[in-house]
């Protein structure tokens, strides 16, 4: 019998488990799918990122990523990005829940972006890891924090065509938006319908 633990009120969730099922791999693997769920952090990023280049390799047809990914780190987020930026293959990403903070940068990095009905989209800032360590390095860690969350910044901007300052502004205000809103936004084409 497995022991229960009981969170904590202070806790964070759990976060879902990391990986699918071998069977469900290979199926989406075969009609050249990812599908990326929960934070993007290193572990799954270079998984995704590997199976991104093996599907680049296989052929030229587009690759479609489903997403229904909150937060995670922005040097995860960037390992993906340059994944989709070094693929021939186009790109196509789905958001089929709620898509947020750092994550938003490898829904951005994507030729075709489009979402399901239901899915959400929230513009905010990234969460930040407490470093510790030095005085020196928290300071560096804020300074590389910075230059990511730029980075963050120009990438949505320059997806959506909306001015750098609007971008800014909502990541700080934390703005949420449903489907609809997000093809008013630029931040997708098309709502996905039967």
């Amino acid at each position: 019998m497995r022991p229960h633990y009981e969170r904590r009120p202070d806790e964070e969730p759990l976060a879902p488990p990391a990986q699918h099922a071998p069977w469900l791999d290979e199926q989406l693997f075969g009609r050249r799918m990812v599908f990326l769920r929960g934070p993007i952090e290193i572990e799954m990023a270079a998984r995704a990122a590997a199976t991104l280049l093996a599907l680049d390799a296989a052929g030229p047809e587009p690759i479609s990523v489903h997403m229904s990914a909150d937060q995670g780190s922005l040097a995860a987020v960037w390992t993906l990005v340059d994944a989709i930026e070094s693929l021939q293959a186009p790109v196509h990403a789905t958001a089929v829940g709620e898509v947020s903070g750092a994550a938003l940068g490898v829904f951005c990095a994507a030729a075709e972006r489009a979402a399901f009905a239901h899915a959400r989209f929230r513009l905010a800032e990234p969460k930040v890891s407490s470093p510790g360590g030095t005085a020196d390095q928290v300071v560096a860690e804020a300074g590389r924090y910075l230059r990511d969350l730029e980075d963050l910044i120009l990438r949505i901007a320059a997806a959506t065509g909306q001015p750098r300052s609007r971008v800014e502004d909502d990541l700080s205000a934390a703005k949420v938006l449903t489907a609809a809103e997000a093809v008013d936004y630029g931040l997708i084409a098309s709502i996905v319908k039967r």
